[in-house]
């Protein structure tokens, strides 16, 4: 059965961190619907006044952030004195748990292209230890297809494998096509599947989708792609299991109630927030 679009949703300019210019995808108003993605960011600027600014030191709690630079830096630090930096094609995986300050700077560069996914944690792991993984590109397989290429960033296509996450599920590909050209996606039917233009326009099983536009699909076991522009595209595909769990969230921290957010912020306040030490590691 073919999965067609569900919903879309067209990103709007906002700020964010010390005054990131950015195009918010994805939020509180739609979370039910992309479940388990929680919030996705588009970076996209030639400008560096646009992000220079950075996310100085900030918390998180309940979730993992997934960063993706396709180009540009992105500079990690946390509270633990760690430190870390992605580039073009890079993937930065970081899971909150229970309680990280980090900071993330944006150095200035011809142009800042990406995307960050916050991914819910499972409530029976909201309070897992957080940790970090940094995947490198020479650890990132592109797949020639038909068409096009399959940057595999996270999870599996096929018979190839990439870095799998811990607590959910997530297949997550950047699948770049020629002009006129199209590729058909096989899918699991039980999956939560949404897709998101980043560069280029799209036809999405049927349906025209313009760039920095979220798709949700219905169920299904494929779903066509194809693009009509005179250009090569991006679409980033992001499959993961539907959580169905109660949201509580409050800025960078989500939990599952009104009792475990307040707790949350209380730590935040007493200075009691940070519980265990962060594991990390390089691809």
């Amino acid at each position: 059965m073919n999965r067609q679009v569900q919903q879309q949703i067209k990103g709007f300019l906002t700020q964010d961190g010390a005054g990131v210019n950015l195009v918010r995808v994805l939020g509180n108003q739609t979370s039910r619907v992309f479940d388990p993605i929680l919030m996705l960011d588009s970076f996209d600027s030639q400008n560096p006044e646009d992000y220079t600014a950075g996310f100085p030191m900030h918390p998180h709690r309940g979730i993992e952030t997934i960063s993706y630079v396709v180009q540009g830096q992105m500079e990690h630090r946390d509270s633990l004195g760690y430190s870390d930096t992605i580039s073009d094609g890079e993937v930065q995986w970081m899971t909150a748990g229970s309680g990280i300050m980090h900071e993330e700077m944006i150095p200035e560069t011809n142009r800042l292209l990406g995307v960050q996914l916050w991914l819910n944690l499972p409530q029976k792991d909201k309070m897992t230890s957080p940790a970090y993984h940094s995947i490198k590109k020479e650890m990132i397989q592109q797949i020639d297809v038909e068409g096009g290429s399959i940057r595999l960033l996270a999870g599996n296509y096929k018979n190839y494998s990439g870095y799998q996450g811990k607590y959910l599920p997530l297949d997550y590909y950047d699948i770049r096509l020629d002009s006129e050209s199209e590729i058909t996606i096989d899918t699991d039917t039980d999956r939560s599947v949404m897709l998101f233009t980043l560069s280029g326009e799209a036809v999405i099983a049927g349906t025209h989708i313009t760039e920095k536009t979220a798709v949700k699909l219905t169920k299904g076991d494929q779903v066509s792609l194809y693009n009509p522009g005179q250009k090569p595209n991006s679409i980033l595909f992001i499959s993961s299991m539907t959580l169905s769990e109660s949201i509580s969230w409050g800025g960078p921290i989500v939990m599952n109630t009104q009792e475990e957010l307040e707790k949350a912020f209380e730590e935040l306040r007493a200075g009691t927030f940070l519980k265990d030490k962060m594991e990390y590691s390089i691809d």
